[in-house]
């Protein structure tokens, strides 16, 4: 903390250096409708380089004032019209008039920041999906990582209702990297029931980016990243805030969200503050679900000056969770019982349904974050820089007779950094220089010991360019990463070792190569080939204990090697008036992919290892050679001359081989079922005098049978498919003069009550319920949803 303290203080005279000589310019103009010539009212212009941006006035007029002069990716949008990107070079007094024309399809004018600089999506050679704060309003999930599963190629690993972790291609765990304003996202996202600790009520914009991503993010971005951005400075000399709610009638879960955030001369600020609780979920088949309750309470925001040099941000965020965990026991009449003081169990009552208060096992997770978000204008150049520190604390607690025992207890500390100088451009080249890296600590202060304490020390150099050629973009680079890992020695509860200390380096490079090729206005082409690596997590290399909420007992292999993997993607992007089509296929071969098999003992038999009076199997992680493959395909048809009707469909798929069989199966584990989204939707701009932005949505969630799983071990099952109805309605409640006074989304998922098993759902494999012979516990029943938002604004 004190060396993040001097380092802001560094900042500020960098600024001080920066801001002398700097040349200040100012952009301005009119949006207007491009059918009608009318001016459009509250339309967005943000430039995303430099983290600034205003809203267009009662004439659609806008002014941006003290921006620093040279080119600029900049951003017009407003809901029910087509995003427009537009390259513009600011000098002096910059005028310029802009048309949007009326939504019918996704475009590619999309602007993303999650790769090395800001591009539009149409010229980076991956797939990226965005979802932003709209969709994320319209659409009910119980937490952030369930709502971007609507996406292609994105699924998600789930412990019950509050804890998810990101899936994109068939890859999830330390293979998918999830950063959060720059920081790069830092908890135990090894395990099974651990999730994110990000708030969703504060996220404006995601950003997922499907594919290796090991040039400009390092180790743990194999399969792509999450890039999750909070930190929108609001529009200059203009103070808004935000109130808003959500409930949810299965789980009784109510949220209250409200923020407030201004802009004056340049200094901005935001303040935020959530709070969720939310009982037991139920389904036709278990009723309701014992201890799948959470509570969640989040607080943060930040502050910082915009100014003709660049931007300087102080960005801090707590996030606090207590989620139960299900074990999913029932008695002899097929009811969940529940742990009891003295080695005794007893039925869980109705009571404990309805309460939201975590009974044991249950976890208790905070994560504090401060960073310093940074771009500096240094002469043609430009540099930018992100410091962050982060303390993750996850807490479990399992024992009836003390609720206070920690049975375990890990305490993260993380330092992160990231550093990228943009040089000048010249003849169409735009290269970049950048370092990034983490110093890390963990620390057990729990009664057991599952991974051992650990220094951790990562960096990574790499540099990356960008081509234009009229309507060809090429981008590519390289990358060395350094990794080293000091590991202590695992004790168990007496003291005594388990596991010896050691030390291990990895060092790998990594890079990729891309093109995007705007064959005509309708066709847009793309290929990449990256090679990425990920070096062995901790709990790989020198776990030794039972995992919690499975069968299993856990060897580490201190001499396990670094994945690498080699990737080619390719995509095709189809879009007119009225019909959006894209396709993509990939191709990933894997060295050293880790998974875990059974020990056995000297006489053959499953080697068992007695732990509190139970025989667990003993499993040890291991390396093989092995391969992914799938496709994914979007079709949004928007029939002329109905143009407030919508068919969109959504497709993936992906499979998953391992070289060699193992134990008599080559299926990989984790691979998702294949998904078929429909949706049928209705937008419209105005609905009289008083509604505004009004939309009405029907959609299947067709997902197929998994018949596939990783049979080795008994580790996975086949999983039935499934088709679930969902609906949703929504509406902008305006003023005369169209502002808005409040939005109200109103949504129903699962109308059927559907009794369904996700092929991803940890709850799948917990016992047997003796009375109906179902294995496991399954996912939410009929969900009705309510969500109202109250904004306010005004001028500073």
């Amino acid at each position: 903390m004190k060396k993040l303290l001097t380092l802001v203080m560094l900042l500020q005279a960098i600024v001080a250096f920066a801001n002398n000589g700097v040349v200040k310019g100012s952009f301005s103009g009119t949006v207007t409708d491009a059918a009608t010539g009318k001016p459009i009212v509250g339309a967005t212009v943000y430039i995303n380089d430099a983290k600034v941006g205003t809203n267009t006035n009662a004439n659609g007029n806008f002014l941006i004032d003290n921006i620093t002069e040279g080119n600029h990716l900049i951003e017009f949008s407003h809901i029910g019209y087509n995003t427009l990107a537009q390259n513009i070079f600011i000098k002096g007094d910059t005028k310029l008039n802009i048309s949007l024309s009326a939504a019918v399809v996704e475009n590619n004018a999309v602007i993303v920041t999650g790769v090395s600089r800001a591009s539009q999506l149409k010229k980076v050679p991956f797939q990226v999906a965005v979802m932003r704060k709209e969709e994320l309003q319209q659409t009910t999930s119980t937490n952030i990582i369930d709502a971007i599963t609507r996406k292609a190629g994105v699924s998600a690993i789930a412990t019950g209702p509050a804890i998810s972790k990101p899936v994109i291609r068939g890859l999830g765990y330390n293979r998918v990297l999830t950063m959060n304003d720059g920081v790069r996202q830092e908890g135990q996202q090894w395990g099974d029931e651990h999730g994110i600790e990000i708030d969703e009520a504060s996220v404006s914009k995601i950003e997922i980016l499907k594919g290796p991503a090991s040039l400009v993010y390092g180790s743990d971005a194999m399969a792509g990243v999450v890039n999750i951005i909070t930190n929108v400075p609001v529009a200059l000399n203009t103070l808004k805030a935000n109130v808003g709610s959500n409930y949810q009638t299965n789980n009784r879960l109510r949220s209250l969200y409200g923020n407030v955030a201004g802009n004056k001369n340049g200094f901005s600020w935001n303040v935020y503050g959530t709070t969720r609780e939310a009982a037991d979920y139920k389904n036709k088949y278990d009723g309701y679900v014992f201890n799948s309750k959470f509570k969640e309470q989040n607080a943060g925001g930040y502050v910082g000056y915009n100014g003709n040099w660049g931007y300087s941000h102080l960005i801090v965020s707590n996030f606090s969770l207590t989620p139960g965990l299900v074990e999913g026991e029932r008695n002899d009449q097929g009811k969940f019982i529940k742990p009891l003081p003295g080695g005794n169990e007893g039925e869980a009552t109705d009571a404990d349904f309805k309460s939201t208060i975590a009974q044991v096992p249950f976890q208790q997770i905070q994560h504090f974050k401060i960073a310093t978000d940074n771009s500096f204008k240094i002469g043609d150049n430009k540099l930018t820089l992100n410091v962050g520190y982060q303390r993750n604390q996850r807490e479990e607690f399992g024992n009836p007779d003390d609720l206070k025992e920690k049975a375990l207890y890990f305490d993260l500390k993380t330092t992160t950094y990231a550093a990228q100088f943009h040089l000048k451009e010249k003849g169409g080249w735009k290269p970049s220089i950048g370092i990034n890296g983490m110093n890390q600590t963990n620390t057990n202060r729990g009664i057991e010991q599952l991974i051992p304490n650990y220094r951790l020390n990562d960096m990574g150099v790499f540099v990356f360019t960008e081509k234009d050629f009229d309507k060809l973009t090429l981008s590519g680079g390289a990358r060395f990463d350094n990794r080293n890992i000091d590991v202590a020695n695992l004790l168990d509860e007496t003291g005594s070792i388990k596991g010896n200390s050691f030390k291990k380096d990895f060092n790998n490079f990594s890079g990729s190569a891309g093109l995007a090729y705007q064959a005509s206005k309708k066709v847009n082409i793309k290929f990449n080939v990256a090679r990425a690596f990920r070096a062995p997590s901790i709990p790989e290399l020198a776990s030794n204990g039972a995992h919690e909420g499975t069968i299993r007992y856990e060897y580490g292999d201190a001499s396990l090697k670094s994945e690498t993997s080699t990737q080619f993607d390719a995509a095709v992007d189809f879009n007119t008036q009225h019909v959006s089509f894209n396709v993509a296929g990939y191709i990933n071969a894997f060295n050293n992919f880790i998974f875990y098999r059974k020990l056995s003992a000297n006489d053959g038999t499953d080697s068992l290892v007695n732990v509190d009076g139970n025989d667990l199997t003993a499993f040890k992680f291991d390396q093989r050679k092995a391969s992914l493959a799938g496709i994914e395909a979007t079709l949004d048809f928007h029939p002329h001359p109905i143009d407030w009707l919508h068919f969109q469909n959504t497709f993936s798929y992906v499979a998953g081989r391992l070289r060699e069989a193992e134990a008599g199966s080559k299926n990989l584990p984790f691979i998702p079922a294949p998904r078929l989204l429909t949706e049928l939707r209705g937008d419209f701009k105005k609905v009289g005098k008083g509604l505004s932005n009004l939309y009405v949505k029907v959609e299947l969630d067709n997902t197929f049978k998994q018949n596939n799983p990783f049979t080795a071990f008994n580790t996975e099952t086949a999983t039935n498919g499934y088709t679930l109805l969902n609906a949703g309605v929504g509406t902008d409640v305006v003023n005369k003069k169209g502002t808005t006074l409040c939005t109200v989304n109103f949504s129903a998922n699962n109308l059927g009550d559907v009794a369904y098993q996700n092929h991803l759902s940890r709850l799948k494999y917990a016992a047997e319920n003796v009375v109906t012979g179902r294995t496991g516990v399954f996912n939410m029943g009929r969900n009705f949803s309510v969500k109202v938002n109250v904004p306010l604004s005004m001028k500073l």
